[in-house]
């Protein structure tokens, strides 16, 4: 049987981050693009699950939480994904629309973090986004509960069971299930350098123009 680490097996962990560097002259004035080009570059690493992202929301007691979920769509609107509104993150966003979104590619070395203020996406969008996704996971929206406590799996398996012989191979988009989008305020891109004098370049947004500086690691 295995036993856990010590505090100083895990203190001694290091790595040295060599990979890369990130500049004001080589990155692009516009965010966004900047990210499109990462997120591009990690997809064409065949990174396992590029578009993972942990999102961290503050609820109304102001304790805050992260998951992750998968970004499904960027543009200049914002950065979109999908789940359940009754869910906890859900909730907290109704309760404190504002959260933070943050990408890690272990192998590129590389680090996005995004801040900003979330709204729904529409019903056209999400309607749009249901329809393409495979049908157990059309299913699986009306099954699942999500955030609440049940008794086991089994019942899982049975309000998909009902939801199969309910909608057939065409279920509606549940009405408690769509889209999200975070319209950023501030961006972060950190790209891990040798003895930890990290590259850090912030956007922050300064009426319509975006304003990039350096961060010290």
């Amino acid at each position: 049987m295995n036993t856990p680490a010590s505090g100083a097996d895990i203190a001694a962990l290091r790595k040295s981050y060599e990979r890369a560097e990130l500049d004001e002259a080589a990155s692009d004035a516009d965010p966004l693009q900047q990210f499109d080009k990462w997120l591009r570059e990690a997809i064409a690493a065949q990174l396992p699950e590029p578009n993972a992202m942990t999102l961290a929301t503050v609820g109304a007691e102001g304790r805050p939480s992260t998951r992750v979920v998968l970004i499904k769509g960027y543009d200049a609107r914002g950065i979109v994904w999908y789940t359940n509104y009754d869910s906890r993150k859900g909730r907290e966003l109704a309760a404190n629309p504002h959260a933070a979104l943050q990408f890690h590619w272990v192998e590129l070395e590389r680090v996005v973090r995004i801040e900003g203020r979330v709204g729904l996406a529409s019903a056209e969008e999400s309607d749009a986004y249901y329809a393409t996704r495979p049908l157990d996971s059309r299913l699986g929206a009306w099954a699942s509960p999500q955030s609440q406590v049940i008794g086991s799996r089994a019942v899982l398996v049975a309000n998909a069971a009902k939801a199969a012989a309910k909608h057939g191979l065409h279920p509606p988009r549940p009405p408690h299930w769509g889209g999200y989008r975070l319209v950023p305020h501030a961006w972060e891109f950190w790209q891990g350098r040798k003895s930890r004098l990290h590259d850090r370049l912030r956007y922050r947004q300064d009426g319509s123009a975006w304003v990039r500086e350096r961060l010290a690691p």
